[in-house]
């Protein structure tokens, strides 16, 4: 080998060994940048897996009332009136990290006066993760044996109510194509929408509560041009946002000043006098 030719291999090789580390820096901080995120996301999938938990005096409570069928399962918790069913069914999407028996107490009043209550679990705990249709979530009373259901309303509570808007607009987007619309109304609970229905002829109840400090009034009423112009905003004094279950003090939220009974007989009263039409 000349030494002009030595030369060039050798000038060849160094040139090669920068590359070769950059190469070996670049997979190295993409391996680190993997692991990371999927140390992120299983953090993320064991936070959500483990919910606010519904309180127990509220539910052995209602396991006392006796015109009232308790169904709790995976698929989430239905109360059938034993009585007087009205064929009448609200299905109820439960807040970020809430489990759906935390909603039971609240909603009793519902099942004590004819109406199927639905309260499915979501995926992950979270109502926007699921993708499951409206006449899916029904199907869960269809399994717990409320079967005789002819009119069904959507809501929820916090992002639950995100959900149900959208489930909304789902069923008057398949209803413009010529179906036959599923859902009878919508009920936020300290919720409001993100998709626009307020083009939409569909009846709308919102709950909000006047310390509510996530799903602020503020918040509700910033919100308001995204539900159609026949929507009633019902304002409950003292409620605040973990007052539409039962299931502790959130983060972020104020102290209410109204008592749990206060508050459940007013969703009562209110969802009632709404179905009622």
């Amino acid at each position: 080998m000349t030494d002009d030719a030595a030369a060039d291999r050798t000038a060849e090789t160094s040139a090669r060994r920068p590359r070769s580390r950059a190469v070996r820096i670049v997979r190295r901080g993409g391996f680190v940048a993997l692991a990371a995120g999927l140390a992120a996301l299983m953090g993320f999938v064991v936070w959500a897996l483990n919910p606010m938990r519904a309180e127990a005096k509220p539910l052995a409570a209602l396991e006392q009332d006796s015109s009232i069928a308790v169904t709790r399962s995976d698929a989430g918790v239905v109360l059938i009136p034993k009585q007087g069913a009205t064929g009448t069914g609200f299905v109820m999407l439960p807040g970020a990290r809430v489990e759906p028996a935390a909603y039971a107490a609240k909603l009793a009043g519902l099942a004590d006066a004819g109406v199927v209550v639905v309260i499915p679990s979501v995926t992950l705990n979270f109502a926007l993760f699921d993708t499951r249709s409206f006449h899916d979530l029904t199907l869960v009373a269809d399994a717990a044996g409320a079967t005789d259901v002819q009119r069904w309303y959507v809501g929820g509570h916090s992002l639950g109510g995100v959900r149900a808007c959208q489930l909304v607009a789902d069923d008057q987007s398949a209803a413009a194509g010529g179906g036959a619309p599923e859902i009878a109304g919508l009920v936020l609970l300290g919720s409001y929408c993100a998709a626009d229905i307020s083009g939409d002829d569909v009846p709308v109840l919102s709950l909000g509560g006047s310390r509510d400090g996530l799903s602020t009034p503020a918040k509700i009423r910033d919100a308001r041009h995204r539900l159609p112009a026949s929507a009633q905003l019902v304002e409950i004094p003292g409620a605040d946002h973990a007052s539409f279950g039962d299931y502790g003090a959130q983060p972020g939220d104020t102290t209410a000043t109204a008592s749990d009974a206060d508050v459940r007989a007013e969703i009562t009263q209110r969802i009632l006098e709404f179905a009622a039409g």
